[in-house]
């Protein structure tokens, strides 16, 4: 799993990465949303952390931007905000968790996992990988247009690996 956090706090940033690689994780950590934008344009992550109080940009108008920009990616907002207008808001602008400080880290960490395995389902009913084509909706599988007649293991493994994890 790579993670990016996104944090102005060093002391947090760097308690939060040093956990997260503790439990597996690779972790890039930016301290602001200019560079958090940089981050997501150029890098694939499986999930952000995001806080909200940052220098210049905040949260929250990054998450409206990231969200209109059609990049998906699993954001955890963790912030101080604890108001339930706050965290309304940042659920409506695309979170898909939020988290108020203070929190455990264990709570974080478990968050995370919950937040990737769901990653790991396609949102997509069709999948391609090169010239082989999988509609989860019809159950039906194509080479180069062709249909392919597979058993239901080899079904499962081919919807399960996501086709290389391409999606079309």
């Amino acid at each position: 799993m790579r993670l990016l956090i996104v944090e102005d706090d060093a002391m947090l940033a760097d308690g939060l990465a040093r956990s997260l690689r503790q439990a597996g994780c690779a972790v890039d950590s930016v301290d602001s949303a200019e560079r958090a934008l940089l981050a997501v344009q150029h890098e694939v992550f499986d999930l952000v952390i995001l806080d909200v109080g940052l220098p210049g940009v905040d949260g929250f108008e990054w998450l409206g931007r990231l969200r209109r920009a059609e990049r998906y990616v699993p954001v955890i907002v963790v912030t101080a905000r604890d108001a339930v207008t706050d965290r309304v808001r940042g659920l409506d602008l695309g979170a898909d968790d939020y988290l108020v400080k203070p929190f455990a880290f264990e709570e974080l960490e478990a968050r995370v996992r919950a937040l990737i395995r769901r990653g790991r389902t396609p949102t997509t009913p069709r999948l391609t990988y090169g010239a082989l084509a999988l509609d989860r909706v019809a159950r039906e599988a194509h080479v180069h247009g062709e249909a392919l007649e597979l058993t239901a293991r080899e079904w499962a493994l081919m919807e399960y690996g996501g086709v290389g994890g391409r999606r079309a």
